[in-house]
């Protein structure tokens, strides 16, 4: 019976969709769970505690197992990774999310293929997308405009409101150029990389943090339970787990079957902040999110 059941626990299928469902809901819920860490807390601050702290057990553990240690080059390759990535996309997104809900922040954050595809096609790749994937890109664009346009079917048109979508598109262009340069650079093995990335991000924002933020090292201990709840939530469930689930899937599954984590977080994301953040969910948002998700989806199906 044991046997059997291991077996089962050890079946590449089993763990491919354990993997998925892990990408697809733990990612997916990090937006409300960064808008509730960051509520009465600065969220630059609790941002790179988040990383650091993720980045400092998953370097522990790597070097433990016997993985060796980076050379001073992976340091700086994957470290720049990790600003970009990071500092920049997490950094940006963390703020954002004190200006526009989470739900609209992670459909915004849905269109990074679209980023991707642009820069591979002008500079990095110079691989000129399918006609589905420019397909795609138009139809996210579309759904974009439609999501911020003035009259505002997901926000309210002020200004910290176009701060806050400004902010997610640096955070998508980063991200974009963070993931097509993790191709070209000398890295070193999956999980170091990783613990190199949070450690130099998480730490470049935190000095970006006592620079700009009132905050002191020790003003964690001012954070609500409900902030330090949900910094051991992303800590745990958004970074060591969520983070080596996609990275397993990164090395074991279809680039296609990946990409669709794109156009599932959101999903989750609206529901979510819908139940638990009293945020609205109206026929015109959801409109521009299934424009927005058609998009991606075409991107991804579109992909040489």
């Amino acid at each position: 019976m044991n046997t059997v059941l291991l077996k089962k626990i050890q079946s590449p299928r089993l763990t491919l969709w354990m993997a998925l469902a892990s990408v697809y809901t733990l990612w997916g819920s990090t937006y409300l769970f960064i808008h509730f860490m960051t509520e009465r807390m600065p969220p630059l601050y609790m941002a790179s505690l988040r990383l650091s702290t993720a980045g400092l057990i998953l370097y522990l553990y790597a070097r433990i197992s016997g993985l060796p240690a980076p050379t001073p080059k992976q340091w700086v390759s994957a470290g720049l990774i990790g600003v970009l990535l990071l500092t920049i996309a997490n950094g940006c997104m963390s703020v954002a999310l004190q200006y526009v809900p989470t739900s609209i922040a992670a459909l915004l954050a849905a269109t990074v293929p679209l980023f991707i595809i642009l820069f591979n096609w002008i500079s990095f790749g110079h691989i000129r997308p399918t006609n589905l994937s420019l397909a795609g890109l138009l139809v996210g664009l579309l759904g974009v405009s439609l999501l911020v346009q003035p009259t505002g079917v997901g926000v309210s048109s002020t200004t910290n409101t176009w701060l806050g979508i400004g902010l997610i598109m640096v955070a998508n262009i980063s991200w974009a150029l963070g993931t097509l340069l993790s191709g070209k650079l000398s890295l070193p093995s999956q999980l170091i990389s990783s613990a190199v990335q949070m450690l130099v991000g998480g730490g470049v924002l935190f000095l970006f943090s006592m620079l700009t933020e009132n905050v002191t090292p020790t003003s964690i201990g001012d954070a609500p339970v409900k902030a330090i709840g949900s910094l051991i939530y992303l800590i745990i469930f958004g970074s060591i787990i969520g983070f080596s689930s996609f990275a397993w899937l990164a090395r074991n599954a279809s680039p296609q079957l990946v990409s669709t984590y794109a156009y599932v977080n959101p999903v989750v994301a609206m529901l979510l902040g819908w139940a638990f953040a009293g945020e609205a969910l109206t026929s015109s948002s959801i409109l521009a999110a299934l424009i927005i998700l058609t998009g991606v989806v075409l991107i991804t199906l579109g992909r040489k």
